[in-house]
């Protein structure tokens, strides 16, 4: 295809973007942070790892991110399992644990560690008999490692109160071993646990048909819970459980972000004028290799949704070879160069966003083992993937791993989220307004007919769920606008 003038010489082309040989690997060790950590001789190595892994990477970023990522929340309560903490791990599928491990941790001098039975059975680290605590308003942060997620099969965590005969549960991740996880092997993962993502509700304690829990106070009982596949152990560290302040906190009934991925022309043709009506702008994912070619955007349609309507023009990959293969079937080098040429693509052809979104939501390791996520943070700020096992949080626990919910159709037999279970009583809308989430939509293609792939909404879904949006106040932004609230 061709490429307008504008594009910059320092970018190049599809076949030298991916051509280069890529680096050796690394294992990340992220996680939030609270004040001084001191020096931690046993998690030196996986960051001199990721140092040394993305410092191989031949060329430096012509667009480095400008740093405006989210602030840190600053918690209101934490535990950090530091020495005298006085939670137990224990359960019938625990194996052995280390109240005070000084071998692995990201924060002051030592975690707690545990090794789970595989047998499938619950194991937890747990505290019971604590002092009330008032969770309006606030949001759950939780830090942990698991070191090898092959045999993991779940996490959950329980809030409750005498001795949890009564709790609420909220069970956040469930390993796939097809799709991309949220828990990586060896990682410090974070991880934002809100109202609108309780998952069930037992004793006195309930939930309502829209979503509500029956109460958010007088909590005195906690349980980090995982569980293996019965397969095999699962070894586990948990570094904190706090308390933060939660999206309502900047946005009282939640917020929005509509984003779009592929730069089909529809976006333009269908979607703007049914999200025009309500003042709406959304955030399209570009692949510049296809822009101008076929049902695709073109550079005056990108220039339009963003001069006149205020959307986002964000970015996706540069080539579409790139984002038909995936970046984990790509060298770290390839992968590297394919981002490096994408933001030079956007930036010289006047779109100033700094937010990405990965090729079919995949974020693992390349194939000479560098988390793909690393190699964004060099481009961008954000990167959204199609996890949606819990709803994003404002600001977010991991700004390169952004959760969105995907599939979104008003078709049935072709699987995909529903519309219809989208605006319904107690979904996720409710549960937006009445507890507060930053829920990301994550749409594809719009069509006048029925549509017949999940990536595919029809015209009239997109103005029925656009109208549920507006009718409960729910505010509606950009990545970009909902980033700068935070930065």
């Amino acid at each position: 295809m061709n490429h307008e003038p504008g594009f910059s010489a320092r970018g190049l082309s599809r076949r030298s973007a991916l051509r280069l040989a890529g680096t050796g690997g690394l294992v990340t060790a992220g996680g939030a942070m609270l004040g001084t950590v001191p020096a931690q001789p046993a998690a030196a190595a996986p960051a001199a790892a990721a140092a040394a892994a993305i410092g191989n990477l031949t060329t430096p970023p012509t667009y480095a991110p400008s740093g405006r990522r989210p602030r840190h929340r600053r918690a209101t309560w934490s535990q950090q399992f530091q020495s005298g903490h006085g939670w137990s791990a224990a359960g019938t599928g625990t194996s052995s644990a280390d109240a005070n491990d000084t071998s692995v941790f990201v924060r002051g001098t030592q975690s707690v560690r545990v090794t789970t039975a595989g047998t499938g059975k619950q194991s937890y680290v747990r505290r019971l008999g604590g002092l009330a605590t008032n969770l309006t308003g606030k949001a759950i942060r939780l830090v942990f490692r698991v070191e090898d997620t092959t045999d993991l099969s779940k996490l959950s965590f329980y809030l409750g109160s005498s001795s949890l005969a009564n709790y609420f549960l909220w069970q956040f991740h469930t390993h796939s071993t097809t799709s991309t996880n949220y828990v990586q092997s060896g990682e410090w993962v974070t991880v934002h646990l809100q109202w609108a993502d309780v998952t069930s509700a037992f004793g006195t304690y309930s939930i309502s048909s829209a979503g509500v829990p029956s109460t958010t106070t007088g909590f005195t009982d906690m349980s980090f819970a995982v569980y293996d596949n019965a397969g095999g152990p699962v070894t586990y560290h948990l570094q904190a459980v706090e308390l933060i302040p939660d999206t309502a906190s900047v946005f009282p009934k939640g917020v929005v972000s509509i984003t779009f991925d592929d730069s089909h022309t529809s976006v333009h043709s269908l979607a703007r004028p049914v999200m025009d009506a309500y003042g709406f702008s959304g955030t399209v994912y570009n692949i510049a290799d296809a822009i101008g070619a076929g049902d695709y955007l073109t550079l005056d349609q990108m220039h339009s949704l963003q001069d006149f309507s205020g959307w986002e023009m964000a970015g996706h990959s540069y080539a579409t070879s790139a984002h038909t293969a995936s970046y984990s079937k790509l060298t770290a080098q390839q992968v590297d160069n394919d981002l490096r040429t994408l933001r030079e693509w956007l930036v010289s052809h006047g779109f100033t966003s700094e937010h990405f979104a990965y090729p079919h939501g995949a974020f693992e390791k390349t194939t000479d083992g560098v988390p793909v996520d690393q190699i964004a943070s060099r481009h961008f700020t954000t990167a959204r993937s199609i996890i949606s096992e819990t709803i994003e949080s404002f600001a977010p626990a991991m700004p390169y791993r952004l959760k969105a919910l995907t599939g979104i159709t008003d078709a049935s037999g072709i699987g995909g989220t529903a519309v219809a279970n989208l605006t319904a009583a107690g979904g996720r809308l409710d549960r937006c307004v009445n507890n507060g989430d930053w829920l990301i939509l994550c749409l594809h293609r719009v069509v006048d007919g029925t549509p017949t792939a999940s990536t595919q909404i029809g015209r009239t879904g997109l103005e029925t769920l656009m109208k549920a949006i507006s009718n409960r106040g729910i505010p509606v932004v950009t990545v970009a606008e909902a980033m700068a609230y935070y930065t």
